[in-house]
């Protein structure tokens, strides 16, 4: 079953339209935010102003932490409010949270980015502390997705580079997918699959542009993360967004927490990934380095050791989910090799 945005906006200032875009997602006359409180102090009064001046009441719902108890309060709020939409308003924590929230109380919610660190913003999957497991699970997509370039753009600039290390990070997923595909025979889904590569492909013939950062690039890249996201979608499942340097980086957040985001973990596994699978991986360095994303896990402040251990560990972080590391099953001693192959520690 594919569930996909019903509408996308991405422009520059286009924060004043949100009252407008959810209105015309369907009836609607109160919405439940869900945002961090320096977001709500940043862009708060523009998105009260628009809903306002839509006839649209809102409250809101200030989180300080992203965990399953933190979006069951915010189900349990939307639903004894009879709101009709949550929104998501802020970086991937508020649109998981949303996202979750949605998932329980079956409110559809709407998905206001303020960063483009990751495809977050677009994808089905929600990431939340407090569940067992370190990966994203199936929540709910967005109904609709309005992304304001200004916004992002003023975001800290690490945050569109994590979002980078994300995009290129579907190089090795979509080869994981069709390892499984030709090794176990798992479905593959052509048009996803290119898709999802097709950001990864920009980023890669863009970088060097990219790095100034104007607010073409940053809606550029904010298109292809969306694009990203609905990939997975359509596949019903994060496959041609998620496959063995997601599950490093996951490993990575169990024994090195709070060491580098998301997508700059992403894009140095999929270096790694990327020469194992014996894929052009100094293109992809070289794409990350044009740009000032890390390429080496010492910019995260990550040894060699503590990396080798979560390629090793990887594999067992989603056991069921067939990637090149199921298949070559490497000891801490490859791992070292690979690293120092790479250059990446």
């Amino acid at each position: 079953m594919m569930e996909l945005p019903r509408k996308v906006l991405v422009g520059q200032g286009v924060i004043g339209d949100l009252g407008i875009f959810v209105k015309d997602l369907g009836p609607v006359s109160r919405v439940l935010i869900v945002t961090g409180p320096h977001v709500k102090q940043k862009v708060g009064r523009k998105v009260e102003e628009s809903l306002s001046s839509s006839g649209l009441t809102a409250t809101w719902f200030v989180a300080e932490n992203s965990t399953k108890e933190v979006a069951e309060q915010i189900a349990k709020k939307a639903n004894s409010e009879i709101v009709s939409y949550i929104i998501g308003l802020g970086g991937g924590k508020s649109v998981d949270l949303s996202k979750l929230a949605a998932f329980y109380s079956g409110i559809p919610f709407v998905s206001v980015p303020t960063s483009a660190s990751h495809d977050g913003m677009s994808s089905p999957f929600a990431s939340i502390k407090g569940l067992d497991k370190p990966y994203s699970f199936v929540a709910r997509p967005p109904a609709g997705i309005l992304a304001d370039v200004d916004v992002i753009a003023d975001a800290p600039r690490r945050l569109i580079l994590s979002g980078c290390g994300d995009l290129v990070a579907k190089i090795t997923a979509v080869k994981d997918w069709e390892l499984a595909r030709d090794d176990k025979g798992e479905y593959y889904g052509r048009y996803a699959a290119s898709l999802a590569l097709l950001g990864a492909e920009m980023f890669i013939e863009n970088a060097s542009r990219w790095k100034d950062c104007t607010a073409d690039d940053v809606r550029e890249i904010v298109e292809a993360l969306i694009s990203g996201g609905v990939a997975a979608g359509i596949a019903g499942s994060s496959r041609p967004c998620s496959g063995s340097e997601h599950l490093v980086s996951h490993a990575l957040d169990l024994i090195a927490p709070n060491k580098g985001l998301h997508g700059e973990k992403c894009g140095i596994g999929t270096i790694l990934m990327s020469k194992l699978h014996g894929l052009d991986w100094e293109k992809i360095v070289i794409a990350l380095k044009s740009i000032g994303s890390p390429s080496t896990a010492g910019e995260l402040g990550i040894d060699a050791p503590t990396l080798a251990k979560a390629i090793v560990m990887a594999p067992s972080i989603r056991p069921e989910r067939y990637t090149i590391l199921s298949k070559v099953k490497l000891t801490e001693k490859d791992a070292l090799e690979l690293i120092r192959s790479a250059e990446v520690a």
